[in-house]
């Protein structure tokens, strides 16, 4: 039975020394003039130069790839470069908790090596291919290692193509090694990637933009960022992007502030290279954007050929998101609110409904509309939420724009006009952190094609954006921090399946960017930065329950992603960077569902809880959506 010092454990929180997703660590490596055992401790949020954390056990180099390990246990060590020369003991260190930690013998590799790529979901490691002789000799093994169970590896199967110093990035369901080299010289492009769950061979993804070894490289749950290394001859700033859960070459970027070989450590959010070819700097990127990597610290010594780990990586599930939020402290910004407001139940209501994404339950009462309506529209900020639009007693259409502070809990307030009085505009947040988007909707007595903006950080009244293709209502909605989309509605007494977008900080007309899988409309949307999904509708003559989804940063048609756990339309969505939520609606009569999906993969919805009552017509909103990426 373990016991508490309450004391010691408040510290820590306070510290935020338990928070899932905030700390890297660079340990290991070469450090002139012989191999290192030092390990560097970075924080995410904080912010700043590393801390001295602990030792490894032996002084080791080439200790393979990174970001390997759950929540708790990171791995910084798959053998390495050492005495014996290629060597198989792996050694663990616990992420949360003190400083001056010393790491722990693991188990060991089925081969000695050194430069293993690596990557893990919560439960399993992998390590990749590796050294196995002086100068070259490079091996295509793959080993697998039970994260909760010290222990020997077991085999896992072959990577496409054998080479050492590889790097690794992950989803909690596909792994991807990238680059590495086969001896003095001759460097490697390729990218292979395997199902962490179940043993087997790599097969092909694509190719990188560049040969090169010794890289450093991270993820979320949806994008894998490749930086840096070393091609023949010299050394590269490099900086490229794939997506995980598809096919393809890496694409560009941006650039290291200074090109080097280096390691790197990544929560959801963003990507620290630290160290390497003599240097300590530590660069930042941004995961869901590109561009260039800007100066974040750097690390106590200059280490190279080390090994990273991070307790927030992509491999891992929502369950280790910074985004959770303790149940016991005070609301805090972006840490998943959802907000439903309105509807009809079967009467009109003002009720608005809270609702913690990265949790599971039911909703809890917010506070109240000041005006009863339904077929409303909706935008927000990581701050302020938008309702706008949609029908009041007597069926008569409303223009006002009502707003709502998501750290308050109340009544909401006036916030300004919408250009036209219009119900059943877009329902999913479009926006970014700056801007919200209200597009379509039925003006009286036929459908709009009208998109107005407003300010979110300011009361006002929308201003013209540009217009929709044709006219239209009950689209899906759903945008990036600079792409807003439209999917599907109806106009002109036709069901369209054509998706659309803008750019959101500028002005002017829809571009077209693909189709739905179905023709549909009265259904829901919601994004990551990323990825936008689109859910549920009206088909004639049935209500549909499928999901489906897009790469926003990309043009073309969506891909089936699912199904909801009941067919409904008329409903609403809402999401975090990582999991999305469907909220009520008409399942042919009205409901209280709320079922989730975790948008970096595909599959059905789950149960996630239920509304306070069982809406239809009302309006979803977000305090981390995947428009606040910017």
């Amino acid at each position: 039975m373990a016991i508490w010092d309450l004391k010691e454990r408040n510290n820590i929180v306070r510290a935020n020394d338990d928070v899932k997703g905030t700390k890297g660590f660079f340990g290991g490596g070469y450090l002139s003039p012989a191999n290192n055992t030092s390990i560097d401790i970075v924080d995410f949020v904080a912010g700043g130069n590393a801390r001295d954390f602990g030792d490894l056990t032996t002084a080791v180099n080439q200790t393979g790839g990174g970001n390997a390990g759950s929540s708790t246990r990171g791995f910084i060590r798959f053998g390495g470069e050492g005495s014996p020369a290629y060597t198989t003991p792996c050694e663990v260190i616990t992420l949360i908790g003190g400083l001056g930690a010393k790491a722990q013998s693991f188990g060991d590799l089925t081969v000695g090596a050194s430069g293993k790529g690596s990557f893990s979901s919560d439960t399993r490691a992998i390590a990749g291919g590796g050294a196995i002789a002086p100068g070259g000799g490079a091996q295509n093994v793959i080993d697998v290692f039970t994260i909760a169970t010290a222990g020997d590896a077991a085999d896992f199967g072959n990577l496409t193509v054998a080479r050492a110093s590889s790097e690794g990035v992950a989803s909690p369901t596909r792994g991807v090694f990238c680059g590495g080299f086969v001896g003095p010289g001759t460097m490697k492009n390729e990218i292979d990637f395997v199902t962490i769950a179940t043993n087997g061979n790599a097969a092909d993804f694509g190719d990188l933009t560049a040969a090169r070894r010794h890289s450093g490289a991270g993820s979320n749950q949806v994008r894998g960022v490749i930086g840096g290394g070393q091609p023949s001859p010299g050394l590269s700033n490099i900086i490229e992007h794939i997506t995980i859960a598809s096919t393809g070459n890496g694409t560009d970027f941006g650039d290291l502030t200074v090109a080097r070989q280096t390691q790197a450590a990544s929560n959801q959010i963003s990507i620290l290279f630290g160290g390497g070819s003599g240097k300590n700097e530590i660069d930042k990127v941004n995961i869901a954007t590109t561009g260039n990597a800007i100066d974040f610290g750097d690390l106590t010594r200059t280490y190279n050929v080390h090994l990273s780990a991070s307790n927030g990586h992509g491999g891992l599930d929502n369950s280790n998101s910074i985004n959770l939020q303790r149940p016991s402290v005070t609301y805090m910004p972006g840490s998943g609110r959802a907000l439903v407001s309105g509807g009809r139940a079967p009467g009109l209501i003002t009720a608005i409904d809270k609702i913690h994404i990265s949790t599971l339950g039911n909703a809890a009462d917010f506070g109240n509309l000041i005006t009863a309506r339904r077929d409303i529209a909706s935008a927000s900020s990581l701050t302020r939420s938008l309702t706008a639009g949609g029908i009041s007693g007597a069926d008569t259409y409303i223009n006002t724009i009502e707003s709502i502070v998501f750290s308050t809990e109340g009544n909401a307030s006036d916030f300004g006009n919408l250009t036209v009085a219009i119900y059943s505009g877009n329902s999913g947040n479009i926006g970014s952190a700056t801007r919200g988007i209200f597009s379509g909707g039925h003006v009286d007595p036929t459908q709009g094609d009208t998109i107005g903006y407003v300010t979110l950080a300011s009361g006002g009244n929308a201003a013209d954006f540009g217009d929709l293709s044709s006219v239209r209502q009950d689209i899906s909605g759903a945008s990036s921090g600079t792409r807003g989309l439209h999917a599907g509605g109806i106009g002109s007494n036709t069901v369209v399946n054509i998706i659309e977008y803008i750019t959101i900080a500028s002005t002017g007309n829809v571009t077209d960017f693909g189709d739905t899988s179905t023709t549909r409309n009265n259904g829901t949307g919601f994004s990551s930065p990323v990825r936008a999904v689109f859910g549920g509708g009206y088909t004639d003559p049935a209500i549909v329950n499928v999901i489906d989804y897009v790469t926003i940063a990309s043009t073309g048609d969506a891909t089936d992603f699912g199904n909801l756990t009941a067919a409904r339309q008329d409903f609403c969505g809402a999401s975090t960077f990582l999991r999305g939520i469907f909220t009520g609606g008409d399942t042919g009569s009205n409901s209280n569902i709320v079922d989730y999906v975790t948008i970096a993969s595909a599959g059905n919805a789950a149960d996630f809880g239920d509304l306070t009552d069982d809406p239809r017509g009302h309006a979803c909103s977000s305090d981390s959506h995947g428009g606040l990426s910017g």
